[in-house]
Parts: structure tokens; sequence; C-alpha cells
């Protein structure tokens, strides 16, 4: 197999464990910067440039897209699908758990559980706003984030309302989100390849911190997890429509609640949490990938397999009817 990892930095952990785990299982890796493609649109003739020349050939490409470039990193994962190129992690995925309120939509909508999240635009809404998530403190979160980087927390209502204002003003979109005091401070990360869970950490915020973020300080360490949760995690994962993605979820009383998906887990905290080799999990997915057809060509197989079966119908009606 011959694989085309997106990233803007080849010695970065998790992609550098990429390629080691697809070397080790025999197959060609190449690592290039997403800023460095040049999309051509042509009539009925995508194509893609890498700096100068084309890109090169792979049998699959795995985005490892940063918050920093979402846009015109989807861009070009975008214009590789368009190409018939394999993709783990399509830019519609992507961009579904890239936007923190069109996910919760879309994870509600099939019954899945997250914390109260509210969207509000004006200052006159957010006293009501403020009170459909329980009250003060809070959390706010900027609609594009990773990290941690854009989750803040607002301990009164006068906190609230001026953080809003202040971002509102820059420009910067924003939901309100249901303060779980019963987590204290902890989560869960589930590693989903492929529909089932490979890896699983709890993670506990630092003293005087929030956010459980190992990049923000936090410790991580190894989780086995309750059905109901693995269940959760491959469920919002597949809302997502993501073959790999990072979930993260609050115990509470009630059972999982999702916090968020992330399409580009970073592997460097959960492998060494869980003792578990992610990267090469990912790999064989993505040869799993290859092996079986594709969407496309299932359903064009089950469209060619339906023709066939009114054909014979068809043939079996008008001997009948002869017969008679």
């Amino acid at each position: 197999m011959r694989l085309l990892v997106l990233s803007r930095n080849p010695t970065l952990y998790s992609t550098s464990r990429l390629v080691l785990a697809a070397r080790a299982r025999g197959h060609d890796v190449a690592v290039a910067d997403p800023l460095d493609f040049r999309i051509v649109i042509s009539r009925g003739r995508p194509s893609i440039y890498l700096r100068d020349h084309p890109a090169p050939a792979a049998d699959l490409v795995l985005p490892r897209i940063g918050a920093s470039i979402t846009n015109y990193g989807l861009a070009v994962v975008r214009q590789f699908d368009l190409m018939g190129m394999p993709v783990l992690n399509t830019a519609v995925a992507i961009a579904r758990s890239r936007d923190k309120l069109r996910a919760m939509q879309l994870l509600t909508k099939k019954n899945i559980d997250v914390p109260v999240t509210v969207c509000a635009r004006t200052p006159g809404s957010i006293e009501h706003a403020l009170s459909l998530v329980g009250g003060a403190p809070c959390i706010v979160k900027l609609q594009q984030g990773a990290q941690g980087i854009g989750t803040m927390i607002a301990e009164t209502p006068q906190a609230v309302t001026s953080l809003l204002e202040t971002l509102w003003a820059m420009g910067q979109d924003i939901i309100l989100q249901q303060y779980i005091a019963e987590a204290k401070g902890r989560d869960l990360r589930a590693i989903v390849v492929g529909g089932r869970v490979v890896a699983a950490m709890r993670r506990q915020a630092r003293a005087g911190e929030f956010r459980s973020n190992l990049h923000r300080g936090g410790l991580g360490v190894r989780a086995t997890l309750e059905d109901r949760y693995r269940r959760a995690a491959v469920s919002a994962a597949r809302v997502m429509g993501l073959e790999v993605a990072g979930v993260d979820m609050l115990e509470t009383r009630e059972g999982p609640k999702i916090l968020e998906i992330n399409s580009s887990p970073g592997l460097e905290g959960i492998e060494r949490a869980s003792g578990i080799d992610v990267a090469t999990a990912i790999v064989m997915h993505a040869e799993r990938c290859l092996i079986r057809p594709s969407r496309r060509e299932r359903n064009t197989a089950l469209d060619d397999e339906r023709r066939l079966s009114r054909i014979r119908a068809g043939a079996h009606g008008a001997r009948r009817r002869t017969a008679g």
C-alpha cells in the first residue's frame, strides 16, 4: 500500500508513529504538508499538485488536519476524494466534527446524550441562555477549537456576559454548555477506529484547571470502558462519519455525555496511558478499507443485482403467460 499522510510536521509524535507503523507492515509512506498542495479545478478533470509537480500516487490518504488550517486542509482532502482516491476521514466528516454546534445537533438527533448546549448571538439572549444551561458556572466554547483552546469557564453571570460580548465583538461564534460539576475535572477519551474502540484513557485536569486535555497539563491513565460508554463512543464516531476519531465523554450518574469528537486525535497520550499501539490499529484499518469494496461499488453491485432480479422475475412471468 502507498499511504499519503497529510500533516504539517512529519516530526510530530502522531505523524511519525503512523509512518513507522505503516513501514513496519511493509507499506510505502509519504508525508506532505496540506498547505503545499495546489488544487486545480477544471471540467471533468480535478487534479492536485504538490508544489510544482503532480501529487505523488497513493492508494489511500490519511488526513491529519489541524484546526489552524481547517478550511484549506478540507479543500485538499475534498480534492483527493473528487479524484477517486480513498480518504480515511472525508472532508465532510472532518467538518462535522470540527464544528462543535453542528456536532451536538447531529448527536442529539440520534438520541446520543450531551451536556445541555445553547447557541446565542445577542446580548438580550444571554440571561435566558444561561438559565437553560443551569446557570453559572458554565462552559463557553468557540465553535471551532482543539486541544482545549477556545474552551473557557465563566464563574458568574457577569463573567458570562463580559466574555460573550467580547467574543462577539471579535466576530467569534460561541456556544454555552452546561458545567457538569460531578465530573470533577475528569473525562474519558476513547479512540474509535473502524467502528470499534481500540484504546481508552481517563484524563484528570491538573489542580486549578478545569480542562483535562493532556496539552493543558492533564494526567491520563488507562481506562476500561463499560459497554454503554463503548457504545456511545462508537455511535458518536458513526454519526460524524469518521473512520478514525477521538471521542471525549463525561462520566455522570445518567451515563456517558459526549463532549467532543476529534477527527485527528493525538496518539502520544493515549498510547502511553493505555500501552496500546493505536498507530498500527489505524494502519491495519486502512488496509481493510482498501480490500473492501467502496460504497459506490457496493451500491453499483446492489443495483445490478436488483436489475437482474427484475429481469428474471419478468422472464418468469412471461413464461407463465405463454404457458397459459
